[in-house]
């Protein structure tokens, strides 16, 4: 890629622009200048924490052959392009520069409040086996030609996308996309096959000012489908129901998943003890006998059944690939204890998702259920309230304690949380801010046949240093059970 083509992806007159470089090679992009090697282009991007036009001098140390922003900016070494948005800028040349790589595959979103990571790997589990190499972009790790990266957003931006699917040989890519990845621009450019509405809950109203933005930026997604798309929404959800109608009166193709009788991909009964699932497909009867527990998952199944059904998978092939899924490792992960107590690690922080969350822990425990969980630091602080109130309803006795304190103080959070458990919470509650000393009071009065159920963190590794020398929920289930 030479650096006059930038006139064209942006949209410049690049006489004037580019002066003396315009047959610069291009040899890479970034938007961290300390990553920028000699021939790259540093595009400058305002963050929430810190803004990349302040680093554009060490980017041109470095070897940056031009520079792209939004600031009015003169006197650089280097040709300066100035864009109303960097981001979406950053997604154009990257999409350029790697050769449009995700334009010869079959992509599908997936975007909702809960159940995107489970119905993107229990998806991609179906499609891999039967026949299909599908990638992945998801919270918890990115999966391309079978091997997996780390990733530190839910979603990407397009400029890591399209590096790892330049090497990319597989069929199909299975993408998480999130409210901020929409609203930020890391997926612009993108055209999906297939877009997937999970459900939409109280969460992240520390971003949207409302559900109803919130709404619309997880709208957006579909917007983004190619003209011979598909959405496949769930209807039981209002906002799913919303969406679908807006989509209908667009002619946009829609299959349905419910338990409305006239859904598309219906979840006809549903039974835990012993696990069964009973979906109908055009009249037609699917039963699945799933290793996942809870309604919640059930609507996962569905969404991975439907979508799979739609690219070309046959039925039973997908209900033996679902049937064989254990799940997500830091989704609902059971583990038993020799004195006879379940613990069961997830990541569910919204109330909607710890009441599923209980009610599918419920499914197992035939003692007490113990829920133990705490609140984020500089995150969405209004539906803590709701959260203890689901929890002092739906399980038998709980204790609040540390998560991710990020800027908030020790103090500020315990005392956070003695305030939200007097207004929200009952007699049920204990306060233990150490979280490995909470889960092991949790274990410590746990009796045989109870459930204990970790929820916030899943896998994530703990931000603080605690009182155990552990560094996630699974860990600290290990050792403090004497596993």
């Amino acid at each position: 890629m030479e650096l006059i083509e930038l006139a064209n992806i942006l949209d410049f007159e690049q006489e004037g622009t580019l002066g003396d470089f315009p047959d610069t090679v291009v040899k890479g992009l970034s938007y961290k200048s300390q990553d920028v090697q000699d021939g790259y282009i540093f595009v400058a991007i305002k963050g929430y924490h810190q803004d990349g036009h302040n680093y554009i001098e060490h980017a041109i140390g470095n070897g940056a052959c031009a520079v792209v922003g939004e600031k009015p900016i003169t006197g650089l070494k280097v040709p300066y392009i100035q864009v109303d948005n960097s981001r979406k800028a950053l997604g154009l040349i990257s999409d350029h520069f790697y050769d449009y790589p995700t334009h010869n595959k079959t992509l599908i979103g997936i975007t909702g409040t809960n159940g995107k990571t489970t119905t993107s790997f229990l998806l991609r589990h179906i499609l891999e086996g039967n026949g299909y190499s599908c990638a992945l972009f998801g919270s918890t790790k990115n999966i391309v030609n079978g091997e997996s990266f780390a990733t530190a957003n839910t979603t990407p931006n397009l400029l890591e996308i399209n590096r790892l699917l330049s090497k990319s040989d597989d069929d199909v890519v299975v993408m998480e996309v999130s409210s901020h990845a929409l609203t930020q621009y890391r997926v612009e450019g993108i055209t999906f096959d297939y877009a997937l509405f999970t459900n939409l809950s109280h969460d992240h109203l520390d971003y949207h000012d409302s559900m109803e933005d919130y709404f619309e930026a997880k709208r957006k997604l579909f917007d983004m489908l190619k003209s011979d798309g598909q959405a496949v929404i769930n209807t039981d959800d209002y906002w799913g129901e919303q969406l679908a109608d807006q989509l209908e009166n667009q002619a946009v193709s829609t299959i349905s998943i419910g338990e409305d009788a006239g859904s598309d991909v219906r979840i006809a009964e549903y039974t835990s003890t012993p696990r069964q699932l009973l979906l109908t497909e055009k009249h037609e009867r699917v039963s699945i006998e799933p290793k996942l527990y809870g309604l919640h998952n059930m609507y996962n199944i569905a969404m991975a059944y439907g979508t799979a059904r739609q690219i070309g998978v046959d039925s039973r092939g997908a209900v033996e690939s679902i049937e064989s899924f254990d799940g997500v490792e830091g989704r609902f992960n059971r583990i038993e204890l020799e004195s006879g107590v379940t613990c069961i690690v997830d990541y569910a922080h919204t109330p909607d998702a710890l009441f599923h969350s209980l009610n599918a822990a419920r499914e197992l425990c035939e003692g007490e259920l113990i829920h133990l969980f705490g609140f984020r630091g500089d995150r969405d602080p209004s539906k803590r309230g709701e959260n203890i109130s689901v929890s002092s309803e739906w399980s038998d006795r709980y204790i609040l304690t540390f998560d991710d304190l990020n800027s908030v103080t020790p103090s500020e959070m315990k005392e956070s949380l003695i305030r939200l458990q007097e207004v929200y919470g009952n007699e049920k509650s204990k306060v233990i801010t150490d979280r490995t000393l909470a889960i092991a009071e949790a274990i410590k009065t746990a009796k045989e046949g109870d459930c204990i159920l970790i929820t916030g963190k899943g896998l994530e590794k703990y931000q603080q240093d605690y009182h155990h020398p552990v560094h996630n929920d699974k860990e600290a289930v290990l050792y403090l059970g004497g596993i």
